[in-house]
């Protein structure tokens, strides 16, 4: 049974992380890691202030509508705190960027763990978080726009990666 869990890195917008964890809890993967400054839903040792933390997490669970509550949801600022360990434990990290390295999402092989890494609204992954990476998939752009907001492009990259064969 393939393994997947989803990484999002320096998100701005607490609505793209509900939506994110809203689709990632209905595809079925595993756990979600929010790094960097990325919005966060309160937490038991949360060091934000209560204002703060509140204000994130309502709307947080206006896109989530419930499923924060769903799916193991972990905050660790450093996003290589949670690369290494991922990777020791058979992970392959892959990052959805649009890169001159990157492997068009329907031709890749996705194996059986597989790390998920989205990142910054506008800009994207950063590049040291790319060299981090095993790999680097995209998504095809078929129209005239560059990009994909950042939760939709997840959710087409984790559909097909939940349900390659």
């Amino acid at each position: 049974m393939r393994r997947i869990v989803l990484i999002a890195h320096n998100l701005r917008s607490s609505h793209n992380v509900g939506s994110l964890i809203r689709t990632a809890e209905g595809l079925g993967v595993s756990k979600i890691y929010l790094t960097g400054y990325t919005p966060y839903p309160i937490a038991a040792e949360d060091d934000r202030l209560p204002h703060l933390a509140k204000r994130q997490h309502s709307q947080i669970a206006k896109t989530a509508l419930g499923a924060e509550t769903l799916i193991p949801i972990e905050r660790i600022e450093y996003i290589f705190k949670v690369l290494l360990p991922l990777k020791r434990k058979g992970y392959v990290i892959v990052c959805l960027e649009q890169h001159s390295r990157s492997i068009y999402l329907e031709d890749y092989l996705v194996p059986d763990k597989l790390a998920l890494i989205v990142g910054r609204e506008v800009e994207g992954v950063e590049e040291e978080v790319l060299d981090a990476a095993d790999e680097i998939i995209e998504i095809r752009m078929r129209g005239k726009k560059e990009s994909f907001n950042v939760a939709q492009a997840a959710a087409m990259a984790l559909y097909h990666l939940t349900t390659a064969k």
